[in-house]
């Protein structure tokens, strides 16, 4: 209800919201957007879940798809994946180059700043979960038929390169948490907590713009 309220504050001001979830596979990342926008006037947001690029895609420069993605003043863009794509799973999979990937840490920085410099409130969480935690949660999808669906061949295959993956997440983090969009590390081992952190975060963050 507070995050429903203060959507009325980004209109007020103009301002735009940009709230990015990254994080291991299993992290709770759909659950913490489904708590966050259960609450919230549809009208004023939109959740982008973030794909490979299409062919067509691949025609323009990297950053170009998420352009198109930014949310209008007075709206809320939540990314279920995001921009950071190129430094993670394209890194390690081997899908951008070496010279894409290391410059894509300027471009994304430039990107940012841009949006912040323009008015929007970026705000950037990494969900983490322990390797072990991880296990459990994909024996327990694995084996219930109701939540199948939710693991793949590739969640098996990003596993056995956890630790190229978490060299690739310090890097991002070290190189992309800024004082305009920050990342804040939020502990998944308990989705409620992580939730609850997660939401209030959120609402801190548009409370804030309203007490300027």
């Amino acid at each position: 209800m507070q995050l429903l309220g203060l959507q009325r504050t980004l209109v007020d001001n103009h301002r735009g919201c940009i709230f990015v979830f990254e994080g291991w596979d299993a992290a709770g990342k759909g659950g913490v957007i489904k708590r966050m926008t259960a609450g919230l006037d549809p009208r004023g947001f939109e959740v982008h879940a973030t794909k490979a690029p299409t062919n067509e895609e691949q025609q323009y420069p990297y950053l170009h798809r998420f352009w198109s993605r930014i949310p209008k003043y007075g709206k809320i863009g939540i990314f279920d994946r995001s921009w950071y794509g190129r430094v993670l799973v394209e890194r390690v999979e081997g899908f951008a180059s070496n010279e894409q990937w290391l410059k894509a840490y300027n471009e994304i920085n430039y990107f940012e700043k841009f949006l912040h410099q323009q008015g929007y409130i970026i705000i950037k969480f990494w969900l983490h979960i322990s390797k072990e935690e991880q296990l459990r949660r994909f024996q327990e999808r694995q084996d219930n038929p109701l939540k199948r669906w939710k693991i793949t061949e590739e969640d098996w295959r990003n596993r056995e390169k956890w630790d190229e993956y978490e060299t690739a997440v310090e890097e991002m983090l070290e190189r992309t948490s800024t004082d305009y969009s920050p990342w804040v590390v939020i502990s998944g081992e308990c989705k409620k907590s992580a939730r609850l952190e997660c939401m209030k975060i959120a609402v801190e963050a548009i409370t804030n713009l309203k007490d300027d």
